[in-house]
């Protein structure tokens, strides 16, 4: 087909129902690779006995996915820009199903974490072209503003029903099928897609890939993280744990040098550098790491704590990704009215008011009054916050480099989840420990030195929420007239002839 007729058809397309059914693919493909970064959370126990995996290579299961996804989510964006969204976004369903089935069939853990890691690789195709599909697909700010509520809602509430469905598949089948249900939902979004997914017209390429950036990039994320794990079991000063950091430091360094220097960069610096964006973006990094704050933690406390089963700690859940339906469809009302900085500002402070209220937990305390109503304040905190950030972030993008600024977006998030999973997991074991130094005496002290880790754990979440509040004052300054100039100058740049 020529890309006279792509640009008929995909102009036709968007003018018609289907790119509501069309949405409805995108968010559904974006739900199994956000629940895959949660699914497998309450199966890890099963997954460990199974297969025989030690302590310190279990934490591997969560961070092969999340490490690879977040590295190579900028390459994705570029070749979804230079190759095409629609044809990358099928190519991305269909190895995220081959990945899936591998780790859920796995023998070992080798097998299961070699699995976990092509998973992150194609869902790093997957993501940037299901939101940069969604970018060229609702250019009217109104449109817009409800598809992104959409996507934002799937986006934060994906997590929650990963444990959800994590722990009814643990419990009543295996843990395998965390990994393995995947297949059948893919062949389904492929489906989808074919059907109403229109067609898109690349971007002219005018070069290569840039993979010494796409290189600096993954291994300086992957050494960062690794550090901070590295950190819980050799402690913050180690020589191993200082050098995978500053290694880490030093790449992201040469990967912003090759990007200036680079004829055809992986992250055109002007796409962070214009500020409404760079807030937004920066705002992406720090939310996620308040949010997987709640989810291990809680996780935790329901199951070893209260002692509940699988699909209990998974239903404990359920009230988070209601609260972000609900707020995120009263953010996508407001949104074209009154911009998005109040919006999120009134978000990141529920998020702040939500987890100080949960770092008050103590031995004996209810669901009911110490936990459902914390997790509400914080769901409806995300709401606002996922979609500002998402309309911010995407606004006013050439056409050309949409899948890169959605990569760029979605690395954030991954980025801020992997490092913050590292880093509250590290300052929660070392809670854990000074406490049963310091209260020898104490009755059910296993207990009590548990609640007391979650709960330093969710103060450190607290304070991430609290420190996207001057960054969204600051920063994020479009006006609502912006977003809708925004959507206006895009519909040419959207729709080539």
């Amino acid at each position: 087909m020529s890309d006279t007729a792509q640009a008929a058809e995909t102009a036709q397309r968007r003018g018609s129902p289907a790119r509501w059914l069309a949405l409805a693919v995108i968010a559904f493909a974006q739900l199994i690779v956000v629940l895959d970064a949660t699914i497998v959370t309450i199966a890890l126990p099963f997954a460990q006995r199974d297969l025989d995996i030690s302590d310190g290579n279990t934490q591997w299961m969560l961070t092969a996915y999340t490490l690879i996804f977040g590295g190579l989510l900028l390459l994705g964006g570029r070749m979804a820009d230079y190759l095409g969204r629609r044809r990358m976004f099928m190519i991305g369903l269909v190895g995220f199903a081959a990945a899936s089935a591998l780790a859920g069939l796995a023998q070992n853990g080798g097998q299961l974490f070699v699995g976990r890691g092509f998973q992150g690789a194609f869902a790093a195709l997957l993501a940037p072209a299901a939101l940069s599909l969604l970018s060229v697909t609702f250019t009217e700010a109104r449109e817009r503003a409800t598809a992104l509520s959409v996507f934002a809602g799937v986006s934060a509430g994906g997590a929650a029903i990963g444990m959800l469905a994590g722990g009814a598949l643990t419990e009543y089948v295996s843990w395998r099928w965390t990994l393995l249900v995947n297949a059948p939902i893919a062949a389904i979004a492929v489906v989808g897609a074919l059907l109403f997914v229109a067609r898109d017209v690349p971007a002219p390429r005018t070069g290569g890939y840039d993979i010494p950036g796409a290189v600096t990039v993954t291994v300086g994320l992957i050494s960062i993280v690794y550090g901070f794990s590295r950190a819980a079991e050799h402690g913050w000063t180690s020589p191993a744990t200082l050098g995978l950091l500053a290694v880490g430091v030093v790449l992201l360094a040469v990967f912003v040098g090759v990007e200036r220097r680079s004829e055809n960069p992986l992250l055109p610096l002007r796409i962070p550098g214009e500020i409404n964006r760079g807030g937004a973006l920066l705002v992406a990094l720090l939310i996620p790491i308040a949010m997987f704050a709640m989810f291990l933690f809680l996780s935790f406390y329901f199951q070893n704590i209260h002692g509940y089963s699988p699909l209990q700690a998974g239903v404990a859940f359920l009230p988070f990704p209601i609260g972000i339906a609900v707020s995120a469809g009263v953010t996508s009302t407001l949104l074209p009215r009154i911009g998005p900085r109040p919006l999120m500002l009134a978000g990141a402070v529920l998020g702040v008011v939500g987890l100080l209220w949960l770092a008050q937990l103590g031995l004996g305390d209810s669901y009911a009054l110490a936990v459902l109503p914390a997790q509400s304040l914080i769901a409806l905190g995300m709401g606002p916050l996922f979609v500002g950030m998402q309309a911010v972030a995407l606004h006013q993008v050439d056409a050309a480099d949409s899948g890169v600024a959605s990569a760029l977006l979605n690395a954030a998030q991954q980025v801020g989840g992997a490092v913050g999973t590292a880093l509250l997991t590290t300052v929660s074991v070392q809670a854990a420990k000074d406490y049963v130094t310091d209260n020898p005496g104490v009755s059910d002290l296993a207990a009590r030195a548990s609640i007391h880790s979650y709960d330093v754990a969710f103060y450190a979440g607290a304070g991430f929420f609290l420190a996207a509040i001057p960054i969204i004052a600051l920063m994020i300054r479009d006006k609502p007239e912006n977003l809708i100039e925004g959507a206006e100058s895009e519909v040419g740049a959207a729709l080539p002839v």
